[in-house]
Parts: C-alpha cells; sequence; structure tokens
C-alpha cells in the first residue's frame, strides 16, 4: 500500500524561483557600508542601497518600496516592510519579509487589534505541516478576513482573533508560503527554524515599540505542536540571558519579550504517548471508524508495540537513524488504514473527494492560492510577482521527515518553561483524526511539572461559551489558584475538526480570548462549585457553525 507522507500537512506552500543573493555587507571584504542617519543620506545594506525619508530609511527591490527595519545587534538581518490595506483596511497592517545574509527570506502578515492595539496582547500565530503556510490560518480560520468567491474576494470574520489581539503570521521554516531561499535551501528541523523567528519578534518589536511590553503569546496547531515547544525554549533562554544583564542588554536595545504563553492546537507534541492514541480514537472515540472488534482495530493496536518501541528508541538516541525509521514506521502502519476510507483526516466526519476538495480535502485551500497569486494582492503585501504561492511544500516536508523531525519529544522542553511561570494551553477539535483529542489529554496528563498532581486529579469539566451560555467543549485546567484561566489547560472542542476556528469560530474565539485575558475556563474555576450537568443546555450538532 502506497502511502504519502500528508500526516500533519494542514494547509499550504511554495514555488522557489531564484533572486539575487542579498549579503550581509558585514561579511563582504571591501563592502563600502555608509550609515546615513539624516534626510537623503545613502547607504548600501545587504547589497541593496536604501535612503532616509524623515528619519526612516527605505530600499527598493523588484520595482516594490518598503522601510527597511534593522537592528545594530542583528548585522545579517534585516526586514523589509509594507503597509498593506487588504483584508481588514480598518486596523493597521504591516507585511514584508525578514532578510537573512545566507539568502533565506520569511514572509510575515502583521494586523493590530480591532480594540485597543497599544494595550491588546501580541500574538504569533504558525501553521503546521510541515511545509505548510500560516497565511492559511489567517485567510481560512482565524484573520480578520475569510477568502471567498473561489479566491476572487474576501468576506469579514466578526470571530477573527485580533478582535482584542495584534497577531503576527509568519510564513516558517523557509521555502513556506511566500517564504523563500535564494538557492531553494533549507531547514529540516524545527531547533534550526526557532532562533530566525527569536531573531524576527525581536527586531519588530524594536521598531514597533508599542508591541514590545504587550503580554506575548504564541500560537499555532498541527505541527505547530512541534514548532512551538522549540520556539519557546528560544524565546525562555533568551529572556533568562537577559534578565541576567538587564543594564548591559537595555545599551544593546534587545528587548526582555514578555512571554506569557503557548497555545497549541491539535497538535503533534509527545510522539510516543499520541501515536498509540489513534487506534483508541479510530476503534472508541467520538466518531470511530472502524468496528471495535473488528480485524482493522485488532490490527491498529497489535502495531502500537513496536510503534512505542521505535519512538522510544528515537528518544533514547536521538539521532536520523532512529528516528527516521520511527517515523516510516508509526506513520504507515497508525494511519495507512485509514487512508482507505475515503474520509477527511482532519474532519472524520466528512468524506474527501481529492478530484474536487483538493489534496488536502479543503476546497477553500485552493481558493487561497487563487487569491494570493494575483499580481495586485501580491504588490499590496510586497511579494515579487514572479512569485509563486501555493498551500503545502512537499519538499520541505520530505526534508522534515528525513530528518525524523516529528518523532522526537518536543514536550519535554515546556516543564521549565511552566515551573517559570509561562503558562500553556493544549486545545483540540474531537473530530479532528489526525492529531485526535484523546492523544492531546493524554500527553498532557503525562507531563511532568509543578501543575501536574492537581491537574491529573481532576476530570474534564463542560466548557460553556460566555455568549451562548451552552456547552461547546470539555475543559480541565490546574494552577492559578482558581483566579484566572489556569497555569496548564486542556480544552475539547465538540464537533470540530483539526482546524477548530475554521469549524467552531464562536467556541474558538471565546477559548482564545479568556486565555489571553487570563480569566476562568470553566464555571467550577470561577465559582468553586459543582455544576448540574443535567440544568445545562447543549450545543446541538445542527445549530454549530460548521464549514461548508
Amino acid at each position: 500500500m502506497r502511502f504519502t507522507a500528508l500526516w500533519l500537512l494542514l494547509p499550504l506552500a511554495t514555488a522557489l524561483p531564484n533572486q539575487v543573493v542579498l549579503d550581509n555587507p558585514l561579511t563582504q571584504a571591501g563592502e563600502a557600508i555608509l550609515d546615513g542617519v539624516k534626510d537623503g543620506v545613502h547607504r548600501v545594506h545587504h547589497k541593496l542601497e536604501s535612503w532616509f525619508v524623515d528619519g526612516r530609511e527605505w530600499v527598493e527591490k523588484n520595482g516594490v518600496t518598503y522601510e527597511l527595519v534593522t537592528h545594530p545587534e542583528f548585522p545579517e538581518y534585516s526586514i523589509r516592510v509594507k503597509e498593506p490595506t487588504l483584508c481588514d483596511p480598518s486596523v493597521q497592517q504591516y507585511s514584508g519579509y525578514l532578510d537573512i545574509s545566507d539568502g533565506k527570506h520569511l514572509f510575515f502578515w502583521f494586523f493590530e487589534s480591532r480594540a485597543s492595539p497599544s494595550t491588546d496582547p501580541l500574538v504569533l500565530w504558525l501553521n503546521g505541516g510541515p511545509g505548510c503556510s500560516s497565511i492559511t490560518g489567517l485567510l481560512f480560520e482565524l484573520g480578520p478576513c475569510m477568502v471567498s468567491g473561489e479566491g476572487a474576494n474576501t468576506t469579514y470574520n466578526e470571530y477573527s482573533w485580533n478582535k482584542n489581539a495584534n497577531v503576527i503570521f509568519l510564513d516558517q521554516p523557509v521555502n513556506v508560503g511566500f517564504s523563500y531561499s535564494d538557492d531553494g535551501s533549507g531547514v529540516s528541523t524545527s531547533p534550526v527554524a526557532a532562533e530566525d523567528v527569536w531573531t524576527f519578534l525581536e527586531m519588530f518589536v524594536s521598531r514597533y515599540e508599542k508591541y514590545s511590553k504587550a503580554p506575548f503569546h504564541i500560537s499555532g496547531e498541527s505541527y505547530g505542536g512541534t514548532y512551538l515547544p522549540n520556539l519557546a525554549h528560544v524565546i525562555h533562554a533568551h529572556n533568562k540571558e537577559i534578565k541576567s544583564a538587564p543594564s548591559a542588554f537595555a545599551d544593546k536595545k534587545i528587548i526582555k519579550l514578555n512571554f506569557e504563553s503557548i497555545l497549541i492546537g491539535n497538535g503533534l507534541t509527545s510522539p510516543v504517548i499520541q501515536f498509540p492514541a489513534v487506534a483508541e480514537y479510530a476503534c472508541e472515540g467520538p466518531y470511530p471508524v472502524f468496528e471495535k472488534d473488528g480485524p482493522e482495530c485488532e490490527a491498529l493496536y497489535s502495531k502500537i508495540p513496536t510503534c512505542v518501541r521505535l519512538i522510544e528508541s528515537c528518544y533514547k538516541y536521538n539521532n536520523r537513524l532512529t528516528c527516521v525509521p520511527a517515523g516510516i514506521y508509526c506513520w504507515s502502519q497508525m494511519y495507512g488504514s485509514f487512508q482507505q476510507l475515503g474520509l477527511n483526516p482532519y474532519d472524520v466526519r466528512r468524506t474527501c473527494d481529492r478530484e474536487k476538495d483538493g489534496g488536502l480535502c479543503y476546497k477553500e485551500l485552493t481558493w487561497i492560492e487563487t487569491y494570493l497569486n494575483t499580481d495586485a494582492n501580491k504588490k499590496e503585501l510586497g511579494v515579487d510577482t514572479e512569485r509563486g504561492y501555493q498551500g503545502c511544500n512537499m519538499d520541505v516536508n520530505r526534508a522534515f521527515f528525513s530528518q525524523g523531525d516529528s518523532m522526537h519529544d518536543t514536550a519535554a522542553l515546556l516543564p521549565p518553561l511552566l515551573e517559570d511561570g509561562i503558562r500553556l494551553l493544549v486545545y483540540a477539535g474531537n473530530a479532528d483524526f489526525m492529531c485526535n483529542a484523546i492523544g492531546n489529554l493524554e500527553w498532557v496528563v503525562a507531563l511532568d511539572n509543578p501543575f501536574a498532581s492537581e491537574f491529573r486529579n481532576q476530570t474534564n469539566e463542560p466548557y460553556i461559551a460566555l455568549a451562548s451560555g451552552k456547552v461547546v467543549g470539555e475543559v480541565r485546567s490546574a494552577g492559578g489558584k482558581g483566579v484566572g484561566a489556569g497555569s496548564l489547560a486542556y480544552v475539547q472542542i465538540y464537533e470540530a475538526g483539526h482546524m477548530v476556528p475554521y469549524d467552531q469560530p464562536e467556541a474558538a474565539l471565546d477559548m482564545f480570548e479568556r486565555w489571553i485575558s487570563n480569566v476562568p475556563l470553566s464555571e467550577k474555576a470561577a465559582t468553586g462549585e459543582e455544576l448540574d450537568m443535567e440544568a445545562i443546555p447543549r450545543q446541538s450538532a445542527s445549530s454549530l457553525k460548521i464549514g461548508s
């Protein structure tokens, strides 16, 4: 049976045309660098000539004029910035590229909060794959607009996560979405990608200082469950370094990010726990796809010991020779039989006809490619019109797979963060097969951390949406001493698949805003009283917002 590594490939990717290498001028012998500080003074930066107007530095590339953002402590990096008015013209936007002297270019698109940009939190959103664009999350799930009209238009999203937050969507690693490298080369492991993201964040808040003291949260889904712990580890390490010598770093204008929390949606974080949960979900979950006592379930359960043994070997030796075989066996054996069912792996309630629905079972994802591949939209975003956009880059996907990256225990990076006060929310739609809700709860229960005992001694409580007063899921949390959302929390959203904000936008926004505002996620946490489950109205499937 042929098995393709679609696994976590949720939305989108990139073509790789070549561009001129933007070399770091500091590494080029004899390169002239003119550090102008007044209007009209020019300088050369990364082989691009820039100029100053009204105290801001500007540069032109491929016929597009950008503001150029640099930082004296990061000479190998610069940011080209446009101010587009697509999607939601009512809010301030920034888009463009983080340019790195080794020829890597990471695309970003930022939206200010619709409420109070100067005081609302700053949030980074990453999609998964690996190899898929975070702009999918923007135009398909939680951004200010949703793609419509088969890619001809967008519509206003009232449930956008920028309702009360400033949100950055970043295409990483390189060669994903509109991000690219000059020679087509890229990275193939999550730890390597994290340092570039931290540098981007530092430069962004240094330029736009009103966000520099805002509470900062990192969020994402799918393979974001692997990306985010690595990024959190890097941010936390740099923050500790800055805290150890605040005056020295202040002199260098390096800012300690006000890092508050991590949000992981339907993510892959603890393979040794989550892969065995595939059998339980497939056979005994809320939407079983096989007969509990049938041969498919018997076969799935029989493969768990070998899968676990291989993953444990990967954990122990942490190299390609052990991690790649674990990936090959576990992905193919635990997911292979599902591929024959004709169901959508991201939402088992749905069938999937890839001829009609596209390779990832959602026709809207092809609309996003249509929308972003128009020259007018590319120019507005600061993208070279010769550069193509596609949803997921299979070359990046294969590169990560060939390193065994998906088999690493990124959950192990989280306990030190929890110990130092960084909060963690894991949420999951209960109709997702790829990174199911059962496995996500199980790895959080198993995680050794300061709140483990409290978390394990609880049961899930009903999650009640504030606006409707109806049960839309389940929640469990620990820490916070009853006055907040908790230090460690798990939320399961009913009638939602892999992309929770797409299927249940109202419930997802409710969860997100309560978490970043640090208010209780359950009535029990808020009142200290047990709830009468029979007295609570339940959201019916017919009344839930399920995407078409």
